[in-house]
């Protein structure tokens, strides 16, 4: 018999509302985010695609946010960009590219555990990677940015 507890699951809800031909809504805690859901497409509201990198970087961020205090680790910012390629047949995100810029006075070797972290350690990132071409760097903030 096995006497370990298993941890309890971490449990997210999400809802969303379509507003109008033009715009949805998705609600969670005391959060609102427009969604494009228009076919024409909507500049003022984030698309699928563009929420599903999005919830990458910020999962990158979030990931940084909770290693740095257990690696001691000193940083000023953070920037993350991300490109996807989305193929059409059958419809997916292809591949997907990110750049993680730390402004940081930490070295280089730090620099990749920081990066080794985000890339073990993140959820949306292991969601995403078996089923994508997902590559990237984590480099330092150039001084000149």
């Amino acid at each position: 018999m096995n006497n370990l507890i298993e941890p309890q699951k971490m449990r997210f809800h999400v809802e969303s509302t379509r507003i109008s031909g033009h715009v949805s809504q998705s609600r969670c805690k005391q959060a609102r985010i427009d969604l494009d859901t228009d076919l024409a497409g909507n500049p003022d509201a984030f698309n699928p695609a563009e929420l599903l990198l999005s919830a990458l970087s910020a999962c990158m961020i979030k990931g940084i946010e909770r290693v740095t205090p257990i690696l001691k680790f000193e940083l000023r910012g953070v920037d993350v960009i991300v490109d996807g390629v989305r193929q059409d047949i059958p419809p997916k995100m292809e591949s997907i590219r990110y750049r993680i810029v730390v402004d940081t006075d930490e070295s280089d070797q730090r620099l990749n555990l920081l990066h080794e972290n985000v890339k073990k350690y993140g959820t949306v990132f292991n969601t995403v990677s078996p089923g994508t071409d997902l590559s990237g760097v984590l480099v330092r903030k150039d001084s000149h940015e």
